[in-house]
């Protein structure tokens, strides 16, 4: 018994140092000073305490670049929208957990070990920057466009593109696409998200489990 308490202690002081050393060593690791990008395009991370998503402002390159949205009744085309929303996600999870009061124990076994992995994609109108849970950062043309791909190449194809998730939504504005990738504790939503950012030249902490380590590595180094 004492085994394994030792056992279980080492291993949280582990886990603990990782997420430490994973938050305050920088990605990557060094950084040119950049000139300032003549066109900016002002994303946002949008957070809760265990996801973080990325709101991408439209135009309309955008929504011509993401019209199966609009095919899947998810009405990005309308003149209300703002932002697209995108996050990457364990499908049991994401797809059995529209809320804490329906928390079950396969998604959180399978979100623990591994899991399929879907994208949800939602739309928003003006979004408080002031909030908490809202961070933005300006980006230049060329990153916003790598930043574009990264998200594209994220939702897994079949003949007739990205693969809806069929009666899959958490309201009439919203859905689910089946996405590239496994999710399992050590590579989960939020480091999805930090790796979308590094694609569009921002700096992350090198591994974010978390939304606040996420956050605060944020914070930090951009």
């Amino acid at each position: 018994m004492k085994r394994l308490g030792r056992f279980l202690g080492l291993v949280l002081i582990g886990a603990m140092l990782a997420v430490v050393l994973g938050t305050f060593v920088p990605r990557p690791l060094w950084q040119a000073i950049a000139d300032r990008p003549a066109t900016a395009h002002h994303i946002l991370v949008l957070k809760n305490a265990i996801h973080t998503d990325i709101a991408i402002p439209v135009d309309g390159s955008v929504r011509q670049r993401f019209h199966f949205l609009v095919d899947a009744g998810i009405p990005a085309d309308s003149p209300e929208v703002r932002y697209i929303v995108f996050g990457w996600g364990g499908r049991a999870f994401y797809l059995e957990t529209p809320t804490w009061s329906e928390l079950k124990a396969v998604p959180v076994m399978k979100a623990l070990t591994i899991d399929a992995s879907v994208m949800h994609v939602d739309v928003a109108g003006d979004i408080v920057e002031s909030r908490p849970d809202v961070a933005g950062f300006d980006i230049g043309e060329d990153r916003f466009a790598a930043l574009l791909d990264f998200i594209d190449a994220s939702f897994q194809r079949g003949p007739k593109g990205p693969i809806l998730v069929p009666d899959a939504a958490y309201s009439r504005f919203d859905g689910f696409y089946e996405a590239n990738g496994h999710f399992n504790a050590l590579v989960g939503c939020n480091t999805w998200t930090a790796a979308a950012l590094r694609t569009a030249g921002l700096r992350t902490g090198w591994w974010n489990p978390l939304p606040v380590s996420l956050g605060l590595s944020m914070r930090l180094y951009n």
